[in-house]
């Protein structure tokens, strides 16, 4: 995927990646063309059989906005940011990525669990 862009513009997926972590939660939001759905699936899939492949995997999920919207938002749960960045870095990963259509964008941001008493657990 040639189009890449931070979701937090001051903490960019590749600085990110150097913070230990655990267990870490991959958010990554893609906008693309409708036309373009079919094929992004195509990879998406691809991509997330090659990442449950890894070690430290737990699980992922996509889901796409409602309507006529083409977009979709990914998690995904890995044990620690190291066995992550191990995966997001890995040279048969990296050259997936030009499978994408050339719409895809991607904002990829990675995330820690926070408990808030009486609401959330950790």
């Amino acid at each position: 995927m040639s189009h890449m862009k931070p979701m937090d513009e001051k903490l960019p997926i590749e600085r990110q990646l150097a913070i230990p972590a655990a267990p870490v939660v991959l958010i990554n939001l893609f906008t693309l063309d409708a036309a373009d759905e079919e094929r992004f699936l195509e990879v998406w899939k691809n991509d997330a059989e090659f990442m449950k492949r890894q070690p430290g995997f737990i699980f992922t999920q996509l889901h796409r906005a409602i309507g006529e919207s083409p977009t979709y938002l990914n998690y995904a749960v890995w044990e620690t940011n190291e066995a992550f960045r191990a995966a997001f870095t890995h040279p048969e990963f990296r050259a997936k990525l030009a499978s994408y259509p050339s719409s895809a964008i991607a904002r990829p941001h990675l995330f820690q669990k926070v408990g808030v008493a009486g609401i959330c657990t950790t």
